[in-house]
């Protein structure tokens, strides 16, 4: 462990943070990217997050789009938020809370909680930058996404 937290939660952190950089530039929603980036990007993503978080991230979300042929969406909900928007730190780290907490139940590894979690109800649910639900108490999103409801 080196800093405040450890290596590899940091490394997830920045893994969700450029899902959401790269859903926001390329106007998708945040399954979309993750399916197209599969789980092979997704893993060495993951695996060289520290290295890629030292680069520029619109270099970096822009050669994974390329790869990955993430074409031009029409999901802006950024553009249709009528509140402040979220930083993509700020979503990186409620999706990043997120796996880490449904890991323990799912005995998986981080990328495969990831893809799950990603094409799950409440992905949808922490795009709506119009609710409040992305910055509910990080317990209630995972009861919701293990509930398979919101209550």
């Amino acid at each position: 462990m080196t800093g405040r937290e450890n290596q590899k939660e940091n490394d997830l952190f920045f893994t969700c943070s450029l899902i959401e950089y790269m859903a926001r530039k390329t106007k998708n929603h945040r399954n979309t990217v993750v399916n197209a980036l599969g789980r092979k990007r997704i893993q060495k993503i993951y695996d060289l997050a520290d290295i890629y978080h030292s680069d520029n991230i619109d270099k970096v979300s822009d050669d994974f789009i390329l790869e990955a042929g993430i074409c031009e969406g029409d999901f802006d909900n950024v553009s249709a938020a009528r509140y402040a928007v979220p930083s993509y730190w700020d979503i990186g780290k409620i999706y990043k809370r997120l796996i880490l907490g449904a890991m323990g139940n799912h005995k998986s590894d981080a990328v495969t909680v990831l893809i799950q979690i990603y094409n799950s109800f409440v992905s949808e649910k922490i795009q709506d930058y119009n609710s409040s639900f992305y910055y509910d108490n990080p317990q209630n999103i995972l009861n919701a996404y293990f509930d398979g409801k919101i209550e």
